[in-house]
């Protein structure tokens, strides 16, 4: 098991910490049975189940908001944005609301937990955040911590933590029973730390190897449908914050108008992670290879198109299967930001909390 100690740089060792950063979110929960009790009795009145954050916050929120969905419970996902200037009355007595952020200081975050305080009648709020001591969750009604601790670089540690405990909130609004919530969050984050252990095994020659196949072409794109959407929107905007241009697209959508951009300058990135979609996936990734794309496909027993690089995940639960799948993608950034004389990890222009709409 690694420290973070030793790596090159901060970033990298944050990336080598996830591991570990998902066992201690899975067992911050067993020191929070009351407060998920709550929950569940929260849910029974509720008729709506809004999920809210920015940056790598929403994007953790896709595996929970797509499973509540495919059982039928009436689960949406709005970014904080969008949610505090224009959908704000969605948010009433009879919502549930689970708003995510690292640092529960985000300039929009804190705007949106204010007016809600301010409401006549308002929503019951589960904040999840990297500690407590935050406008966030001074203002919740139920506080969850994923216990990460410090990070200093994009979020990496932060967003598999806040996956791990956005897995155990949706097994509880999906009716599961406490204890079975906690045990299969906790059984589930396991079996993810074990599989990114092995993919960090050396990060430094994996990040070399990634950097050599990208070729340093000049388009990349991440696709990926359903929860894996965790991952390729994750993944294009921390290539994004390590000065790499990528864009994320819902796979379907990028046939739609995007393909056109396909040929020997892009990169592809196919997160084929889901059983509904996998044929699907694997076959734009075949269309994609054929018009001469450098194609690198994520599954979870490494099946790829000829001519396509592959990595396999191994077999975990959904809900914490892009924590996985995204470590590539980690590794390509911090090699290719460093590769591009920018210190990795580090913000030249944006912050680590953006407090300023």
């Amino acid at each position: 098991m690694r420290t973070l100690g030793g790596f090159a740089d901060p970033f990298l060792a944050e990336i080598a910490g996830q591991p570990d950063a998902l066992r201690r979110a899975a067992a911050s929960l067993l020191e929070r049975r009351e407060e998920l009790e709550r929950i569940r009795e929260a849910a029974v009145v509720s008729r709506t189940i809004v999920f809210t954050g920015m940056g790598s916050s929403y994007d953790a929120c896709y595996p929970a908001v797509n499973d509540l969905a495919g059982r039928g419970f009436p689960a949406i996902l709005v970014d904080t944005a969008e949610l505090l200037h224009f959908r704000r009355p969605i948010l009433n007595g009879q919502t549930l609301a689970v708003i995510v952020s690292q640092s529960g200081e985000s300039a929009e975050i804190v705007k949106l937990a204010n007016e809600i305080a301010e409401q006549r009648t308002r929503p019951f709020v589960v904040s999840i955040t990297n500690g407590l001591d935050n406008d966030l969750a001074r203002r919740a009604d139920l506080t969850l911590d994923t216990r990460v601790g410090p990070e200093s670089g994009p979020s990496t540690m932060t967003f598999a933590g806040a996956m791990t405990i956005l897995s155990g909130v949706a097994r509880l609004l999906a009716g599961d029973a406490l204890d079975t919530a906690i045990d299969r969050t906790r059984t589930a984050a396991e079996g993810a730390a074990l599989s990114a252990e092995r993919l960090l095994d050396d990060p430094e020659a994996f990040a070399a190897d990634l950097e050599d196949w990208h070729g340093g072409r000049g388009i990349m794109v991440l696709l990926g449908r359903g929860p894996a959407r965790a991952a390729t929107e994750m993944g294009a905007l921390i290539l994004k914050e390590s000065g790499v241009m990528a864009e994320s697209l819902e796979s379907a959508m990028f046939r739609h108008g995007p393909l056109e951009l396909a040929g020997p300058d892009m990169t592809a990135i196919v997160m084929a992670t889901e059983p509904e979609t996998r044929r699907l996936d694997l076959a734009l990734a075949a269309d994609l290879v054929e018009i001469g794309a450098n194609v690198l496909v994520v599954t979870p027993d490494g099946t790829a198109p000829k001519g396509a690089r592959s990595v396999a995940t191994g077999y975990l639960d959904r809900a914490l299967l892009s924590a996985v799948s995204i470590v590539p993608v980690q590794l390509l950034a911090w090699k290719l930001a460093q590769s591009r004389g920018r210190r990795p990890g580090e913000y030249t222009k944006a912050s680590k909390v953006t407090t300023r709409e």
